[in-house]
């Protein structure tokens, strides 16, 4: 069982790597992997949280791909 501090510490850590990567995306304009980072903070938070409340981890969710993701070139 986590105590508190390591919680605390746990969470601080997830979310300023997730946040840190999620910042850079935004600044290049890089849509699909800022959301897919973002996809990606909220897989390890519920992990996180069902590690706390006992419960086994849940099925993965699928990343992010937005449409406007695929641009098609005429030849």
């Amino acid at each position: 069982m986590m105590t508190r501090d390591q919680l605390a510490a746990e969470l601080l850590r997830i979310s300023k790597l997730q946040l840190s990567d999620i910042t850079r995306a935004v600044k290049n304009g890089e849509k699909s992997i800022a959301l897919n980072e973002v996809v990606d903070l909220g897989r390890r938070l519920n992990r996180l949280a069902d590690a706390v409340a006992g419960r086994p981890p849940q099925a993965a969710v699928t990343a992010v791909r937005p449409a406007d993701d695929h641009v098609l070139s005429e030849a």
